[in-house]
């Protein structure tokens, strides 16, 4: 059996996916697990890569040396080698699949999904727990639900002609799962224009009050082998004019989340560690945490809101394991025990025992 990393994808986070893996790609292979590296087009095929490749070999594409594999769902499905032209087709025989797949069908369920009806077993959420961190609307309203602070949300569309909050206001893509899209603006005719031209807010627009006063907070939460806290961060803007933390603060720097400032452990007001940690935890079940997440706050002296939650972070959140040193290893053997030991999805028929099917009676009759 073999441990397979995956990542890329047909996503807007396709290059920031492809770090990720390559990370926990590398960092497997040295610790000696036999690892195998599947590359998610942009188109959406699946190739086999070596576990030695560099992220530069991405830009043009697939890598050399790279094998297309099929992937096929059901009894005996998973990742398939094809034939050659004297050859039988070979099934990958994988343990697990460590999930580096970030927004798009990398963390909305869809690839959760599709492995769930092949049998894999994979680390990162479930298909309802990346659906619902996925959703921003629908997280704000569980998180508001569960008794926990949040800034109101609503959802914008052509004909919003009011909101409960004034301006200014701030817009993000319902189903984003970075800060790619992300729109600040001023009054609500700009926000209605922004939905025609801004191309990440097409399958729906979440739409916030603006508070330049709030700064990001963050911290990870693993839930193998029992509920675990990373230190908090504060992320560091790299330009002081910036309205928002974006997707360069993040991730521009060589090394995904790794090399993107920051001030660890955070510099916080009284009582907000309490805070942080106390609502951190209660997300483990409130939304259906599994294996490692990011848990995103805004907070200034006096106030402290549940922003959002990435279920599968960049570098999978190792860096922000500092206090107690977690080795990324560790973590990675952790979310693969996890992985098998806690399998996201059991399908079951229970109940389904043809007495319904029995009295049906006839089909045309129904239809009449």
């Amino acid at each position: 059996m073999v441990t397979a990393v995956l990542f890329g994808g047909p996503s807007p986070e396709h290059d920031i996916s492809i770090l990720t893996g390559l990370q926990a790609l590398r960092e497997l292979a040295r610790s000696g697990t036999d690892v195998v590296g599947l590359y998610w087009t942009k188109l959406g095929a699946f190739y086999s890569v070596a576990p030695g490749v560099e992220a530069e070999a991405f830009v043009e594409g697939i890598p050399r040396g790279s094998s297309e594999v099929h992937f096929r769902v059901g009894e005996g499905g998973g990742f398939v080698v094809p034939a050659g032209r004297l050859g039988r087709e070979r099934r990958l025989e994988i343990s697990a699949v460590v999930l580096a797949t970030h927004g798009g069908p990398g963390e909305d369920g869809s690839i959760q999904a599709a492995l769930d009806l092949a049998h894999i077993a994979y680390t990162g959420p479930s298909v309802a727990g990346a659906a619902l961190g996925m959703d921003k609307w629908a997280f704000g309203a569980v998180v508001a639900a569960a008794g926990l602070a949040t800034l109101p949300r609503a959802l914008l569309s052509a004909e919003t002609t009011s909101l409960d909050f004034a301006g200014p206001y701030i817009l993000k893509p319902r189903f984003g799962g970075s800060s790619i899209g992300i729109d600040v603006v001023a009054d609500l005719a700009t926000a209605r224009a922004r939905l025609a031209t801004n191309v990440h807010l097409a399958r729906g627009c979440v739409v916030e009050p603006y508070r330049a006063d709030l700064a990001d907070v963050q911290i990870a939460v693993r839930t193998f082998p029992e509920v675990d806290l990373s230190a908090i961060e504060r992320p560091l803007r790299r330009s002081s004019a910036a309205e928002i933390l974006d997707y360069r603060d993040k991730y521009v720097g060589g090394e995904g989340m790794v090399s993107a400032p920051r001030e660890i452990p955070a510099t916080l007001a009284p009582h907000q560690r309490e805070q942080i940690e106390h609502a951190a935890r209660a997300l483990v079940e409130v939304a259906s945490v599994r294996g490692v997440a990011r848990v995103d706050f805004l907070a200034n002296d006096d106030e402290l809101y549940v922003n959002e939650i990435n279920t599968i972070p960049g570098s999978l959140a190792k860096h922000l394991f500092v206090s107690p040193p977690l080795a990324f290893s560790d973590l990675l053997a952790d979310l693969l025990a996890e992985a098998t030991a806690r399998p996201a999805r059991h399908y079951s028929a229970a109940g389904a025992d043809g007495l319904v099917l029995r009295s049906a009676g006839s089909i045309a009759a129904k239809l009449a």
